[in-house]
């Protein structure tokens, strides 16, 4: 018996010569809804959107008219509907509510708004928060406004300027960021010795310890000059240079490099390399010699020209500070009177009077065959009880706007609350602190003298008066503000290698405007020689900006 099979039919197969695809299309019946360019493509299904955007309620309409063909219609399907959850029931409670708010009946506003019908104003001890806390948490505070949330500014990234142009013939040697420099460490490194002592020094005035809110202070104007010449100028220097060392510096240039990855600033050192002898340098520029002012601040100041309270200005104005307040808290009496050390102050003039300063010039072996010798400075001594002399190391921290800084005031706060004074300052001056305790700690002070200045008017920047003072051991203060003089060492230690490697030259070390990195540079030997012409200061200009006073 035979089977009767189905015929099999070959489909048509379409091929394209012409591009891939089918050839021809079938016509289907389904509606056609004209666009434009314009129209905002629409969501299938959006979860995340508790209530319908009212103020655009037709942003996803066609501008071509009705398309009311492809709207969905809601129907009563919600019996058919589950929601499958393997984590169990949860109570979702409202965003934006503090830890531990528990709801109750009493904390319901529109129960509030029913008992305070029934039961008057009385509210308060026996009904939890009260109607005061509790209309400040759902509606309107204790003032009449709306309590208002933190502020963030979405400010642009601002493009700072390098403290030096860099020139096409510049070749760049080495780049290196913060993140490897803070690695670096040179441990068990000695103090310095004491090669050449020179200066005289004014007695620490002591009731300057007693000064306070209630008892505060004029800062005066002190006409004294403070010589702030480099390394190559230093004749001190030049004399040692030819029998010790092989690495010569300043304490303010070698608290600068120590301390850069502290800075956010731009700032820049020369290097003379010749054979086995190399110079740390500072430009001719009295830029360097500026104290910078709320640096590592969140908003640091802006550069407004013509600002009090501009970047460049407030420089200006804690430089002068630092001048005044380190002279007005010393004795300052006839010759006789002060502390001399072993050679007269090397910068001496005729006619010229000079600051109360004391230089020391140290040496430190930081191994494979470098010594470097530096010069440091002390600012004053103290006498002890048992007559023993200790060195000073005097610095002031300076008030201007509490407000446009963001800080605390210091004249509510200083006497009972200097902890948090000094806190705020750590955190908006971190490279300014660091410098002056490096700069105490090469020197070997005794003592880090800090005085709280602040202005008279936070609009004049032009009247001071003294706050109060205080006093640290630098060793003690580095460890305080968690900073590590074994990779300061090693950050000294890694830029010394480096040039050393180099052929002899002329190099530049700049910090980065932008970036947390500093770059060394091979410059051409009369890279600088133009700024002598294009920067004809006086003396006074060049020592601290002193200026400022007339």
């Amino acid at each position: 018996m035979s089977k009767q099979y189905a015929p099999f039919i070959k489909p048509y197969m379409q091929y394209n010569e012409h591009g891939w695809g089918p050839c021809e299309l079938d016509v289907v019946e389904v509606p056609y809804q004209p666009f434009s360019k314009s129209d905002r493509l629409g969501k299938i299904c959006d979860w995340t959107v508790v209530t319908q955007d009212k103020k655009y309620t037709n942003k996803y309409a066609s501008s071509f008219g009705n398309n009311n063909q492809y709207a969905y219609f809601h129907e009563e399907d919600d019996e058919s509907f589950r929601l499958v959850d393997s984590a169990g029931n949860k109570v979702f409670r409202p965003y934006q509510r503090s830890r531990g708010f528990r709801p109750s009946a009493n904390n319901n506003p529109r129960n509030v708004r029913n008992q305070r019908g029934r039961k008057g104003n009385a509210m308060g001890s026996s009904m939890g928060p009260g109607l005061a806390s509790i209309t400040q948490r759902y509606g309107k505070g204790r003032d009449g406004r709306r309590p208002q949330g933190r502020k963030f500014r979405n400010l642009p990234a601002r493009l700072r300027e390098g403290s030096v142009m860099v020139q096409s013939d510049w070749v760049s040697v080495k780049e290196i960021d913060f993140p490897r420099l803070l690695k670096l460490s040179l441990p068990n490194m000695k103090e310095g010795e004491d090669i050449v002592t020179c200066g005289a020094l004014d007695y620490y005035d002591k009731a300057y310890d007693r000064v306070n809110l209630k008892n505060e202070r004029t800062l005066m104007k002190i006409d004294r000059i403070v010589h702030t010449a480099t390394t190559t100028d230093d004749p001190i220097i030049r004399r040692l240079s030819k029998t010790m060392g092989n690495v010569f510096a300043t304490d303010d240039i070698l608290a600068t490099i120590m301390c850069c990855t502290r800075s956010n600033y731009s700032w820049d050192v020369v290097i003379e390399k010749l054979g086995t002898k190399i110079f740390f340098d500072k430009r001719d520029s009295v830029q360097f010699d500026l104290l910078t002012v709320n640096e590592t601040s969140q908003e640091p100041p802006m550069d407004e020209e013509g600002s009090n309270n501009s970047a460049h200005s407030l420089s200006m104005e804690a430089t002068l500070i630092n001048h005044n307040f380190s002279q007005q808290v010393l004795k300052m009496g006839a010759e006789e009177n002060k502390f001399k050390l072993a050679e007269p102050n090397p910068f001496e003039e005729a006619g010229v009077v000079l600051a109360s300063m004391g230089y020391s010039y140290k040496q430190w072996d930081l191994g494979n065959d470098i010594t470097l010798v530096a010069r440091c400075k002390h600012n004053g001594v103290a006498q002890l009880p048992n007559g023993d002399m200790q060195f000073l190391s005097i610095r002031a921290l300076n008030e201007w706007d509490s407000k446009a800084a963001s800080s605390i005031e210091w004249r509510q706060k200083l006497d009972s609350q200097r902890g948090a004074v000094l806190s705020t300052e750590l955190r908006n001056n971190a490279c300014k602190l660091a410098k002056w305790t490096v700069e105490s700690v090469l020197a070997g002070s005794d003592q880090l003298k800090l005085g709280y200045v602040s202005r008279v008017n936070p609009r004049d920047h032009l009247r001071h008066v003294i706050l109060g003072t205080q006093q640290f051991k630098p060793q003690e203060f580095a460890t305080q503000i968690n900073l590590n003089m074994d990779n300061c060492w090693g950050i000294l230690r890694c830029l010394v290698d480096i040039i050393r490697m180099q052929p002899d030259g002329k190099y530049l070390i700049m910090k980065d405007p932008n970036k947390p990195m500093v770059r060394i540079y091979h410059i051409p030997e009369n890279a600088f020689d133009s700024d002598l012409s294009e920067e004809e200061e006086s003396s006074e200009d060049k020592l601290f900006g002193l200026s400022m006073n007339n």
